[in-house]
């Protein structure tokens, strides 16, 4: 039986305008799918900072290269939700999973939430991907108050 890798833990840092091929290419990794147009105007928005929104936008580097990236936002919706920072991606290199990175990623994250003056989390998960839920609920997360609900338009004229 193999041992698993032991990687030294991550330096979490600000996301920059040069980190975009790496996240293009950490989200290819799992999604099969180059998307640098998409990343290139979410980044952007990220970087330039140029409206009153709280976001996070980290990275994290093991040895001085990026393997790691998280973006998220405090947002308060409808229907009697208070602000709350919201998680919308996080990627890692598939060679780094089970390695802390998304971990470090996160409490980091969490650490800037609560500095922001908001007392939650929240992220959306699809509830048949496994790995991903079990990140999370490793990680502290639970079943939240609101129930997401959807309609399929498809056949709607």
């Amino acid at each position: 039986m193999m041992a698993a890798q032991v990687y030294p833990g991550p330096v979490v840092r600000e996301l920059r305008a040069a980190d975009l091929e790496h996240v293009v290419r950490i989200d290819d990794q799992h999604t099969g799918q180059p998307k640098p147009g998409y990343w290139e105007r979410v980044l952007t928005g990220f970087i330039r900072r140029d409206d009153d929104r709280e976001r996070v936008g980290l990275a994290a580097e093991v040895d001085g290269r990026m393997v790691g990236y998280l973006l998220g936002e405090v947002r308060a919706f409808e229907f009697g939700s208070e602000p709350c920072g919201w998680i919308f991606a996080v990627g890692v290199e598939r060679d780094r999973l089970r390695g802390r990175v998304a971990s470090s990623l996160l409490d980091e994250a969490g650490r800037r939430f609560k500095d922001s003056g908001v007392s939650r989390m929240r992220t959306m998960v699809r509830r048949n991907d496994v790995p991903v839920l079990s990140f999370f609920r490793a990680n502290g997360f639970v079943g939240g108050e609101f129930v997401q609900l959807e309609l399929d338009l498809k056949g709607e004229a």
